[in-house]
């Protein structure tokens, strides 16, 4: 049995496993997105990115400065021991360049430090940005998708860090340009040092590599299993859900379910990583191995009197930095490629595209509706199901009339409005408005001409002006805006649209509870939130509706959270607001329906009766029977 709270999650894995990348073909293709990040950085902020590749390019050169100091200073010291008596000038002289240089170093460090901290906090916020525009773009039936959540789950965890990448990128080049300084010096000497250096780092990066990929495999694997920890975790722990974990003792169970997931995965990963770490240990030992065999080299040809003793400093201090060096650039190179398996979750969602767009050149709904909406032998099935939601639908509505949808739960009624709105398209048949399909109008206009308020509205945890202000948001932003950043608490005035959308809607009646008026925060999420009932909630998302000059009205079960006087208000009011427009109501109280000028029973997805309240009831069948049982229960 399925608990209220607790969907069902499927593990659906077929297309998930198809998209991971596999080969190692596959796999480095992943490296191609690092240019569209590179593009996404320099967008971000074009100074900050200049200043932090110029740093890192200076930094480059400060270690081999201050080895080649080091041995000049070893050198000089030991020129004197010989020769006492001899001026202390030149010694103090590179003392002083080396403090210079150390100073200097600091300097650029904690600037690039600085610089990459901003720019990264600046570009987490781009990337915020654009993907929260992004998933907007995208239709209603991705949003309904297991797999499409999995994309968005992996995608958002790439909003913070990715700068990091850029960081690493600059890093590897910045150790690149100091070892190839280094390198100079060490060919000059014995070019084998290098060589034996590089091929006892080799096998380490290789298994890094390796064990990169297994470790991105294992998380891309386990994206739905962490989407339902994370969801385990918001309802064993949410203001939304505790009344029923606490009467239903739940917490147990959610607990108990929590744990025996995370050990699963806890298992997995410990696994993958003691295998990391025995091969990690084994492959450190060899470049171990041959560093040892080479500073060996160095000692000899010292002992031999064939180099200084300032050089040997240099050359010990240089190939032990090389080899920490090469070291760096190999791991840097694979934490460069498993990040880029990351970075490609998040160019894949950019990727995605809507099948609901509109097309070129596409004509704007017009201003004033002649002939309505006509529904053509309409059917459509959700992506993923067998089952029609309806069939064979045909109706119209003409501007000026009032129509109600009726049907037992699963009729069709929600999916009808959901067409009109274009939030999805119909799979058979076509909707006309005023003659034209409904796909050639422009689709932001469709929209715009379509107030709809639906049975699940969302309660933002925000200000009570900003609940109301969304449904036509783009009338009171400035408004919005000004309120937000002020910074004194002197009110102002809310837009007329504002105040007027709360009056029809009887959502000012809730104004006299608040000490804050229009600007009361909502919720209990923030400080001074205060919680609504189900009904006063309704009349902020009545208000929303009421807020654009729509020529259609949608809603969804506007009153069902209303008790029976403030029900009557409110469609009196409705009856009056919507002279001259269309609306569609859907509603399970006969009370509400009655008052519509055309009533629409539907069931199993078909239109099976059609007309007035008392033709229907006339007539008899399915409206009248839900009647007749309605009406039972108050007798």
């Amino acid at each position: 049995m399925t608990h209220p709270i607790m969907p069902q999650i499927r593990m659906k894995r077929s297309v998930a496993d198809d998209d991971r990348p596999r080969s190692w073909r596959e796999r480095f293709a992943a490296l191609r997105y690092l240019p569209a990040l590179l593009r996404l950085v320099w967008g971000t902020n074009r100074r900050y990115t200049l200043a932090m590749i110029l740093l890192r390019l200076l930094r480059a050169f400060v270690p081999v400065a201050s080895l080649w100091v080091a041995k000049l200073i070893i050198d000089a010291v030991v020129e004197l021991a010989r020769t006492p008596g001899a001026s202390l000038a030149p010694l103090w002289r590179v003392a002083a360049l080396e403090l210079v240089i150390v100073v200097a170093g600091e300097i650029l460090a904690r600037t690039s430090s600085l610089v990459e901290s901003l720019l990264g906090d600046l570009f987490s916020n781009h990337i915020s940005v654009r993907l929260m525009r992004h998933a907007a773009t995208l239709d209603l039936a991705q949003f309904e998708d297991p797999e499409f959540y999995d994309h968005l789950e992996r995608a958002r965890r790439q909003t913070t860090g990715r700068i990091g990448l850029i960081a690493m990128l600059l890093s590897m080049g910045q150790d690149l340009i100091t070892l190839l300084s280094l390198a100079a010096a060490l060919v000059v000497h014995n070019p084998w040092l290098l060589l034996l250096l590089a091929l006892a780092i080799l096998p380490s990066f290789l298994g890094e590599t390796h064990f990169a990929s297994l470790s991105y495999s294992l998380l891309f694997r386990w994206t739905p299993e962490r989407r339902e920890l994370d969801y385990l975790r918001f309802v064993g722990a949410s203001d939304k859900t505790a009344k029923e974990v606490q009467m239903f003792g739940l917490a147990g169970w959610l607990s108990d379910r929590y744990a025996a997931l995370a050990q699963r995965y806890y298992d997995e990963n410990k696994r993958l990583s003691v295998r990391k770490g025995i091969v990690s240990a084994l492959l450190s030992i060899v470049g171990t191995l041959g560093y040892y065999g080479a500073y060996v080299t160095i000692l000899m040809r010292a002992v031999a009197g064939s180099i200084s003793l300032g050089t040997l400093t240099f050359l010990a201090a240089a190939f032990g930095r090389s080899r920490d060096l090469i070291q760096r650039l190999l791991l840097s190179a694979s934490d460069i490629y498993e990040q880029s398996l990351y970075l490609r979750d998040l160019f894949v969602f950019f990727e995605m595209e809507p099948t609901i767009r509109s097309s070129p050149g596409a004509a704007r709904v017009p201003a004033t509706i002649r002939t309505g909406f006509v529904f053509e032998d309409v059917g459509f099935r959700y992506p993923g199901s067998d089952r029609w939601a309806i069939r064979h639908v045909n109706l119209s509505l003409v501007p000026g009339e009032r129509i109600a949808l009726v049907g037992e739960n699963g009729a069709g009624k929600t999916t009808i409005t959901k067409l009109l709105a274009r939030l999805y398209e119909a799979t058979e048949g076509r909707i006309l408005l005023d003659g034209v399909d409904l796909r050639e109008y422009d689709l932001t206009s469709v929209r715009e001409a379509i107030g709809v308020i639906f049975q699940d509205f969302v309660r933002y945890d925000m200000r009570f002006d900003e609940n109301v202000g969304v449904g036509e948001i783009q009338g009171v932003s400035d408004y919005l805006k000004r309120t937000r950043d002020a910074t004194t608490d002197e009110p102002e005035v809310p837009p007329d649209s504002l105040v007027d959308a709360s009056e029809r809607s009887l959502a000012s009646s809730l104004l006299p509870k608040f000490t804050s008026g229009y600007r009361q925060m909502l919720g209990r999420r923030f400080d001074d939130g205060v919680d609504l009932s189900g009904g006063e909630w309704q009349k902020i998302a009545l208000a929303r509706a009421y807020m654009r000059s729509a020529q259609l009205l949608i809603l969804d079960e506007p009153t069902a959270a209303l008790d029976a006087r403030a029900e009557y208000e409110v469609f009196v009011r409705f009856n009056e607001l919507m002279a001259g427009r269309m609306a569609v109501v859907i509603s399970h109280r006969f009370s509400t329906v009655r008052m519509a000028d055309r009533i629409i029973v539907l069931s199993d997805g078909r239109v099976v009766q059609e007309g007035t309240h008392a033709a229907l009831l006339a007539n008899g069948g399915l409206y009248a029977e839900l009647f007749e049982m309605q009406a039972a229960g108050y007798r």
